[in-house]
């Protein structure tokens, strides 16, 4: 750990084991003049291999301490680093085309990613390892128990697959979980038009909130059974059993039927 003692309130699990290393970096590829962005450098096990891969890099930081051991390794002409928290940053301010990779904190894996969908128009890809189980939610498909607000969120912006799976003994210190290593590529002109985002997410949020409970209770204070009907959606379903594109038509048809209404 070179003298770092892991923070728990930043959910600091290290990445110490260089077969690893070695399989993240060859999975992201990067090349000279690409903009890697890499999230949580730590004590710099990827970072390293990504500079001497790609030439320079960003990094964001939110530890103090490790930021100061960054700026003592790497020059500023190959690591360009952002003391702040992730969950904040400002990454329209770092341009186009940005490629992200990340050893997520376990604790804020989940709005993390919601924050990168938000700037999905700027990114190439993103690779990301997480706890095995988010990893299982990302990916998982209508029917099944993972499925889910995290689930439909992000498959409506990105195209995501698990890669591999690392354990938790790669990790110092140890963590009690293990982890999978996952890319998401932004859709882009495949993906589907959304009428009114923050509306999509409420009904999607709306959906899932209480699993058990029918559309029909579900989403009774954003619209009535006969919008969901109007939509091809049977208001005796439960949001588990609707696909990405389910909840797309269903929100835009709540938002269209809500403009049409006479005003008041």
């Amino acid at each position: 750990m070179h003298g770092h003692r892991a923070r728990k309130r930043f959910g600091q699990n290290f990445l110490a084991d260089p077969h690893y290393v070695r399989r993240i970096v060859e999975a992201v590829d990067p090349r000279p003049g690409e903009r890697i962005v890499e999230i949580g450098p730590g004590l710099a096990a990827l970072t390293d291999a990504l500079v001497e891969r790609a030439g320079d890099v960003t990094a964001i930081e939110i530890d103090r301490d490790l930021a100061a051991r960054l700026r003592e390794r790497f020059s500023p002409d190959v690591l360009a680093l952002h003391e702040a928290d992730a969950l904040d940053f400002d990454y329209a301010a770092l341009g186009d085309d940005l490629r992200v990779v990340g050893n997520l904190p376990y604790n804020i894996s989940s709005p993390l990613l919601f924050r990168l969908a938000d700037h999905a128009a700027r990114l190439r890809d993103v690779h990301v390892m997480l706890q095995k189980e988010v990893v299982a939610r990302m990916v998982a498909r209508p029917g099944t128990a993972d499925y889910g607000r995290l689930s439909v969120m992000l498959q409506v912006v990105f195209r995501i697959d698990r890669l591999f799976l690392v354990p938790a003994g790669a990790f110092r210190p140890v963590p009690k979980v293990e982890s999978a290593v996952a890319r998401l590529v932004p859709l882009a002109r495949d993906a589907p038009a959304i009428a009114d985002r923050p509306l999509f997410a409420r009904v999607v949020a709306a959906a899932f909130a209480q699993r058990r409970k029918t559309l029909r209770n579900a989403l009774a204070s954003l619209c009535a059974p006969e919008t969901m009907i109007a939509a091809g959606i049977d208001p005796g379903s439960r949001g588990e059993a609707l696909a990405v594109a389910d909840f797309v038509r269903l929100a835009n048809t709540v938002k269209a039927t809500a403009d049409a209404a006479p005003a008041r």
